[in-house]
This record gives C-alpha cells, sequence and structure tokens, in this order.
C-alpha cells in the first residue's frame, strides 16, 4: 500500500509544475488521490465523519494551494466533503430509522406505532449534524466503562453490552468509509463520462445545415459536434484558431479526420463571419456560481460578437467545472500569464533591450494572459452533464452540488452586499 503523504506530495509538486492539463485530468486526479486518503484513514469511534471531513480538508488545502488556478481541484474537494456528510447522514438516518422499520402487517400497525416514537425530518438532521461535531467531555466519559459501579455477579453481562456497542460502532465505521469510497468511485466514473453524457444532447440543439462557431481545442466540443455528425446532421462548424497556442488547428484537423465541414478562421475574423453563423458553441475552464465563465483567452470577444448579431452562446462543461465561487472572491485567479515565448521568439526580444540607458531594461513588453472572464449575461445555455440550463440557474445547480459547503453561502451574500 503506497504512503498517503507520498503520494500527496508528488501531485502537489505535478500541479506547482503544471505537468496535469486540463480540468478533466485534474478533477479525476484529484479525486483518485482523495479515494486513497480516504481508504487508508483511521476512523475512530467517535465523530467518525468528523474525522474524514477533517483528512480531506488537510489535504484539500495542500492542493490547492499547488495551483490556484486549476477550479477543479476545490470543486472535487468539496464534492468529496459533501459525499461524506450525505453518506454520514444517510446511515444515521438508517440507524435511528430501525425503530420505526420493520415487516408489520396494516392490522398491527397502529398498535405497534403507540409504543415507538416518530421521527420527525429535523430530528434525524439534528442527530446527523452532532456526529459532525467535536466529542464532548461527556461523551468522551459515556465511552469509559464504570468498573467500580458495576457488581462483580453482572460484570460478565457488561462486558458482553460493551462488546457489542463495540462491534457496532466498528461495523458503522467500515460501512461509512465503505458507502464514500463507492461514492467517490461513482463520481470518477462520471468524470471520465462527462463527454459522452454531454454528447448525448447535441442532436437536440444543432440541426440540419447549421454553421456552427467555436474557438480553440476543447475536446467536449469535439464529442458534441461529432455526436451531432453521427445522428446525420448535416453543418459546418467555423474554428477561430485560438492565437498565441493555436489549438484551433488541432481542433480542425480531428474534426476533419471524423468527417466534419470544418473552416478555420484568425481570431480578428470573428467579428466578419458572425453573422454567417447560426450558433457558437465553446468550452470553458471553470463555470462560476453567478453563471460567468473562465474560458480560454479570445472568448470574450467571441461573445460579445454573438450578442451583437443575436447569436445563440451555448457552453458545455462538465459538472466538475461548476466552481461554487464568485468571480470577486479573493481567492480566485481570474487568470495567468504563459511564457512570452508563444508571442515573440526569443532572439527577437533580445534585439529590444535599451542597453544605452545601463540597467538593460527592455523597451519592449510581452504579456500572455491565458483566460477570459465571461459575464453570465453573454451566456445564452449551459449543456452540462445532467442536461441543459439556463445562466439564472446554475447557482442553484452548483448550491445543490456542493449543498453542505458554506462557500456558496457566503459567495451568495456577499454579491448582495
Amino acid at each position: 500500500m503506497p504512503d498517503v503523504q507520498a503520494l500527496v506530495n508528488d501531485f502537489v509538486n505535478k500541479l506547482k509544475k503544471r505537468k496535469i492539463e486540463g480540468s478533466q485530468a485534474t478533477a479525476r486526479h484529484t479525486a483518485e488521490l482523495l479515494r486513497s486518503v480516504i481508504s487508508q484513514q483511521r476512523i475512530p469511534y467517535t465523530n467518525q465523519a468528523g474525522a474524514l471531513v477533517d483528512a480531506v480538508k488537510a489535504v484539500g488545502e495542500q492542493l490547492i494551494a499547488a495551483n490556484s488556478v486549476e477550479l477543479a481541484v476545490g470543486n472535487i474537494v468539496r464534492r468529496v466533503l459533501h459525499i461524506i456528510r450525505e453518506e454520514d447522514l444517510s446511515l444515521t438516518a438508517a440507524a435511528i430509522g430501525d425503530v420505526n422499520i420493520s415487516p408489520v402487517s396494516d392490522d398491527d400497525e397502529d398498535e405497534i406505532g403507540r409504543d415507538r416514537p416518530v421521527l420527525s425530518a429535523a430530528a434525524v438532521a439534528a442527530a446527523s449534524r452532532s456526529t459532525l461535531r467535536p466529542p464532548s467531555l461527556q461523551t468522551l466519559l459515556e465511552e469509559v466503562p464504570n468498573n467500580a459501579a458495576v457488581h462483580h455477579s453482572s460484570s460478565s453481562g457488561g462486558d458482553s453490552e460493551g462488546k457489542s456497542r463495540s462491534a457496532d460502532k466498528s461495523s458503522r465505521s467500515r460501512k461509512l468509509k465503505h458507502d464514500v469510497i463507492e461514492a467517490v468511485n461513482e463520481l470518477i466514473q462520471d468524470i471520465s463520462t462527462c463527454h459522452e453524457q454531454i454528447a448525448e444532447q447535441a442532436v437536440e440543439h444543432i440541426h440540419q445545415n447549421e454553421v456552427i462557431l467555436t474557438l480553440g481545442r476543447s475536446r467536449t466540443v469535439m464529442e458534441f459536434l461529432c455526436a451531432a455528425k453521427e445522428k446525420k446532421r448535416s453543418f459546418r462548424v467555423f474554428v477561430a484558431e485560438g492565437a498565441p497556442r493555436y489549438q484551433g488547428h488541432v481542433l480542425a484537423k480531428e474534426l476533419v479526420a471524423r468527417g466534419l465541414q470544418t473552416t478555420v478562421i484568425t481570431d480578428s475574423a470573428v467579428f466578419a463571419m458572425i453573422s454567417r453563423v447560426n450558433m457558437v458553441i465553446v468550452g470553458a475552464h471553470a463555470v462560476m456560481a453567478n453563471g460567468g465563465l473562465i474560458a480560454p483567452v479570445g472568448l470574450n470577444m467571441v461573445a460579445l460578437a454573438a450578442q451583437r448579431h443575436a447569436v445563440p452562446f451555448v457552453v458545455v462543461a462538465g459538472s466538475h467545472k461548476l466552481c461554487p465561487l464568485y468571480p470577486h472572491n479573493p481567492e480566485v485567479l481570474l487568470n495567468e500569464l504563459k511564457s512570452p515565448s508563444d508571442l515573440l521568439d526569443f532572439g527577437e526580444f533580445s534585439d529590444c533591450l535599451d542597453f544605452g540607458s545601463g540597467n538593460g531594461e527592455p523597451l519592449l513588453h510581452v504579456v500572455n494572459p491565458t483566460f477570459d472572464y465571461v459575464p453570465p449575461k453573454l451566456v445564452s445555455l449551459f449543456i452540462t452533464d445532467t442536461g441543459g440550463h439556463n445562466p439564472s440557474y446554475m447557482y442553484r445547480l452548483i448550491a445543490d452540488y456542493y449543498s453542505a459547503d458554506d462557500l456558496v453561502v457566503q459567495g451568495k451574500q456577499a454579491a448582495q452586499k
């Protein structure tokens, strides 16, 4: 069994050195690491869910600090925390509900119901919340057997009862860990198959003889377009090249290899060509709680062009890209500057140094941002692996995905101020 801390340190180094690219790969690796953390975490008899939450939080803080631009890391950490709380709530409800759940006939139900307490949803939730709190002194004392107060004649019965309680708690801790791991496995599966789930909706949005515009390279977009092609839809795709990395050239080759009619245009030609376009379909790096996008640089220009010509602007993104933070949150890094070598050769750059000033300061500066921010008012529709959603619905969708995370509430309160 590999050492968990060694796995964490290795993943942190990869994030710092940008060796893992793409939200999907980052999200999958994060979920797999947290699964290893949970599987090797020793759970105490008391506050079992709290122990798992603390372990995941400790690792999550290291991962988020390693690369704050990759918001998918924080998204998966919050999602796993939500899973732990939900599974603990489910086990607590099942344990409390055992009082009322039994195979009885309709004739005996009224008579038995008089002797058994009826538990409300509030009582179940309160019991679940108590399991997440640190153990109190009274709780700890209750776990210690008081041998002095027990007569010798009843010692065997007390030991038997204590062993039974210990076995029950051990069984519940194993059940909690097992259920959490199973839920994380489902999360990893959802991350791996999100492209296929989104692509299944393509035929509902792309129609015959339409012209689709996209920018850069997105695997989700490519699978979405190819799925419509496989459903016998005939359409043309305009691909903006996405300078300076020209990922659009790679996407165009992939689309042509799949049999789609493709036209490559320069980024500056978007406004000139948008009048011929029926729909813009793009991917995103992250979807914020207000419905705004952190997306490849140049996409805000495309969104403005689409709004000017009343062209639908559609965003396809997996659920792992839904972020419960707002763009004005201080912990959100909206951009990252890449190497100037993508725009200008170092040899040409050295020719622009001002050697006469004595300090060698360059007269030419190169700025190479990675992302754009697209406000929600420019987005027409979000298509995720759970279906199509209006931008105004994104907050509720994200709140359901991370319903136990306080950051959603804090972000909403900050937005209302």
